[in-house]
């Protein structure tokens, strides 16, 4: 391959030295510095770590983590072609160890290292041996784990409780479900990026060929998963491993994208190749020191100011780390006096007295860190920011200085990891606000509007990629055959192909007619000309979040103005009142508060059923299911069943917006992914929780994205039938900080209400029986232009809906069954109150609701 040709390094050099932004192929060309040049970026390079450490309140401050090293299992799945860390089953065994660390081991070496100083626990493992080797998978079942992860998980508990060391997980590739299980077990995580390279991987005989976990889309997607979830991640480049320079700064460039959109990654460590014995690269050069020099000299200047980049001190002689940090180096990683480093065991430790002595003599300070870098620890701390699980923060709180930092000569000791028994009281619940009802907002944002969703010019980048298909607000240039669609919707609705169903959703004027009459025919045929409705109340219990969704209005931090959390006697207090009133079904939603009780979602159902026995409880969107779930330790399936032996009567289908990770991922920074949202919902239904469906649609969306997600409903019911209902929910843009940051629509056209509908009451046809269309958001006119388009229900009276309020909805937060009945009225219907289900409700005194 052709590198940088001399006049293009120069030019790029300039450009850095006049602070100018610097693009890919400029990162190429400095990536091949050598000489006087190299020296000069360099420069640069330390320039802007100096200005960084000055901006985070330590100038000078060069940082290291005491930690031990704890080699859970040296298994693993993959087969990367430099790796002497890994072993076989056999070669365990002829070594005389088990395949796992036994608890007693892991335990020894952690208080080991706490009575020498150290403060972290590296678990550092194989990816996923369980898939390879089935001695991993006899050892995880004799000792009673499901997986390699729920052992760690396990053991990061005893480790917090039992020593007080801090555990940094790098379990290798995990899911999104996987590591919002480990966050509340472990300040920080990690895990290599390594490199972007797709021919490194797909090459026979290339570095990471063979190995599954080195797919670079795959491990891109770990580090974003990272930042959504609100986890301090380290990550970083190997550099050396056959990788161009081109290669090389991609990957540079793929870290800073990941870090700016999310914020999460904590440091990047760039790391030099060393060859080692019996690997398949073992006659492959070292990465020389003037290359390695200026890989770090450009990340340094790439990611910027705000980055931690780091140098692992023990993978190059000891008078070469003054070459590091003058590229720009600002933390030598973990450094322990108890362990070696098992990666690169060949390779010691220097001291810490000597890498003292080394950063001073540049003019630089050492000093200890905790594995949670300084500015998250504070961040947490000071404000109860989502960066660190309040199950741990007391551990870390134990070991921090008021600046982030270690505390000197601070010695671990053990703390309780769970939180005390008592729930909701134990925490302190408070009402906030006397009543919900009334709450107001201090300015229609919440206080980290500027940095909770990530970066808006992401975010915005990410949304231009999502909602360009044409007829994404209305019209049908996209040439479909409607009257052939609907022809074929009319002999077999389920037979539509995609084209068909895109062509009827985009479809207008006199063929929009058509789709609409065609709709409501399938509904009458159906369900008939009643109007449903239930008398309900919502119980939106917390209004604490720190998800990020960037479409919602509702959330805040818990010190903000307008933030407020029920205690359980008053959501007892709102379903007895409720109840009185006429209602059969309370809907309790939630933010997702990081202070919740692990039990709380038990205990919420738990209340209302102990005050009023006969109230149906619909509760807990897919979203609290998979945050109970991981603060609770529990599989979705046995969360589910505690909750419904709690009171849990059905759930809401909410959090499902569109059903495209794609779309997900612009709307929100840390919600679930689309598959687990089916996987809780299917998981529901299975345990016999039946739920309703739901569609948010309308903002950065776009008809394809329409039809798949209407797809994946249909298949899901065909699988468990354990849907009650779909419910179209237009986008409210109002108040939305996606739309006032300029990135989303503002809401869906009517063409849009009718067409969505219509085509959900064609292409759930047998599957679905009931359409509910929302007053909330579309008002009396618009509710009945969609009782016109196949919708036949009309959802509940509510009693009080805060998040469409919140979001800008006009049209009220509570319906009287008189109002409901004027609205189908207005269309010619009788209306029928039903049950949660869809049944009939008891016959009880009349309702005050009914009342005109």
């Amino acid at each position: 391959m052709v590198g940088p040709t001399g006049q293009q390094v120069r030019r790029a050099l300039v450009r850095a030295e006049r602070s100018a932004t610097l693009d890919a192929d400029e990162a190429t060309a400095l990536l091949a510095a050598r000489g006087e040049q190299l020296d000069r970026l360099c420069a640069v390079a330390a320039r802007v770590r100096d200005a960084g450490l000055v901006a985070a309140g330590r100038p000078g401050v060069v940082t290291y983590s005491p930690k031990v090293f704890i080699p859970v299992t040296r298994l693993c799945r993959d087969r990367c072609h430099y790796c002497t860390f890994v072993e076989t089953p056999g070669q365990a065994a002829r070594e005389g160890h088990a395949p796992y660390l036994s608890p007693d081991e892991i335990l020894d070496i952690a208080r080991e290292g706490g009575a020498l100083g150290c403060l972290e626990a590296l678990f550092t493992l194989g990816d996923r041996p369980e898939d390879r080797w089935p001695e991993a998978r006899a050892w995880l079942d004799e000792k009673g784990y499901d997986s390699t992860l729920a052992y760690v998980r396990a053991m990061a508990v005893r480790v917090l409780e039992e020593t007080g060391l801090l555990p940094h997980l790098n379990p290798g590739v995990m899911s999104w479900e996987e590591m919002n299980r480990l966050k509340p077990v472990a300040p920080s995580m990690g895990m290599m990026l390594e490199t972007t390279s797709w021919r490194l991987f797909e090459t026979r005989g290339l570095a990471h060929h063979g190995s599954p976990d080195k797919n670079p889309a795959v491990r891109l997607r770990v580090l974003e998963d990272a930042g959504r979830l609100s986890v301090p991640f380290t990550t970083g480049l190997l550099v050396g491993i056959g990788e161009s320079l081109a290669e090389r700064a991609e990957t540079i460039f793929a870290l800073r994208r990941v870090a700016r959109a999310y914020g999460g990654v904590q440091e990047v460590i760039v790391q030099n190749f060393r060859a080692k014995p019996g690997t398949a690269m073992r006659h492959a050069d070292d990465l020389d020191l003037e290359e390695y020099r200026a890989a770090i000299a450009v990340t340094r200047v790439v990611l910027g100011p705000r980055a931690r980049v780091q140098a692992p001190p023990n993978l190059v002689e000891l008078a070469e780390c003054r070459a590091l940090l003058a590229a720009g180096v600002d933390d030598w990683g973990g450094v322990s006096p108890l362990t070696p480093d098992h990666v690169n065991p060949e390779r010691p430790w220097p001291s810490v007295a000597r890498l003292r002595e080394i950063t001073a003599g540049c003019g630089l300070e050492l000093k200890a860190r905790l594995t949670v870098h300084p500015e998250y620890v504070r961040a947490a701390l000071a404000d109860g920011s989502p960066w660190l699980d309040p199950r741990v923060r007391a551990h870390v709180a134990a070991l921090a200085d008021e600046d982030g930092l270690a505390r000197p000569v601070v010695r671990p000791k053990g703390l309780p990891w769970q939180e005390p028994d008592g729930g909701f009281a134990a925490v302190g619940r408070v009402d906030l606000h006397a009543e919900v009802d009334t709450i107001g907002r201090a300015d229609g944002r919440r206080s980290d509007f500027d940095n909770v969703y990530g970066d808006w010019s992401a975010v915005a980048a990410s949304a231009a990629s999502t909602s360009d298909t044409p007829g994404a607000t209305g019209g049908s240039p996209l040439g479909g055959d409607v009257r052939a669609a609907l022809a074929q919707a009319e002999r077999d609705s389920r037979g539509l192909t995609d084209a068909q169903a895109l062509a009827l959703v985009t479809a207008e004027g006199a063929d929009l007619e058509a789709l609409c009459r065609l709709a409501d025919d399938l509904r009458r045929d159906v369900v008939g000309d009643e109007v449903t409705y239930v008398v309900n109340r919502n119980i939106n219990f917390t209004n604490v979040c720190y998800v990020g969704c960037r479409f919602c209005a509702f959330a805040q931090r818990r010190t903000d103005a307008d933030a407020y959390s029920l205690s359980l006697d008053q959501v007892a207090d709102r379903a007895e009142e409720a109840w009185e009133l006429g209602a059969t079904e309370v809907c309790m939603q939630g933010g997702i508060d990081p202070e919740l009780p692990a039990t709380a979602y038990f205990e919420l159902a738990s209340a209302v059923k102990a005050r009023v026995p006969g109230m149906h409880v619909h509760a807990f969107s897919p979203m609290e299911i998979v945050n109970g779930a991981a603060r609770t330790g529990l599989s979705f399936e046995d969360f589910l069943v505690r909750a419904r032996e709690a009171g849990l009567d059905t759930i809401p289908g909410t959090a499902a917006e569109i059903l495209d990770d794609e779309v997900r991922w612009v709307l929100t920074k840390g919600k679930l992914p689309a598959a687990t949202w089916i996987d809780v919902v299917t998981t529901a239904h299975r345990v016999g929780l039946r739920s309703s469906s739901t569609m948010m649609y309308g903002h950065v969306d776009n008809p394809r994205h329409w039809v798949a997600h209407l797809r994946v409903l249909a298949g899901i019911q065909e699988d468990t039938g354990g849907f009650t209902e779909f419910v179209p929910l237009p986008f409210v843009h109002t108040s939305a900080p996606i739309y006032l940051a300029g990135v989303a629509r503002p809401g869906p056209t009517l063409r849009d209400n009718l067409a969505v509908h219509a085509v959900a009451r064609i292409m759930l046809h047998g599957l679905v029986d009931n359409i509910q269309t929302s007053w909330v958001k579309l008002g009396t006119d618009g509710t009945r232009a969609m009782l016109r388009a196949g919708a036949n229900d009309l959802g509940g009276t509510l009693m009080e809906e805060t998040i469409s309020r919140m979001a800008g909805s006009e049209h009220g937060s509570a319906r009287t069954v008189a109002e409901l009945t004027e609205i189908a009225a207005g269309v010619g219907r009788p209306v029928r109150e039903r049950t949660t289900t869809y049944g009939a409700p008891e016959v009880r005194p009349v309702s005050a609701l009914a009342q005109p």
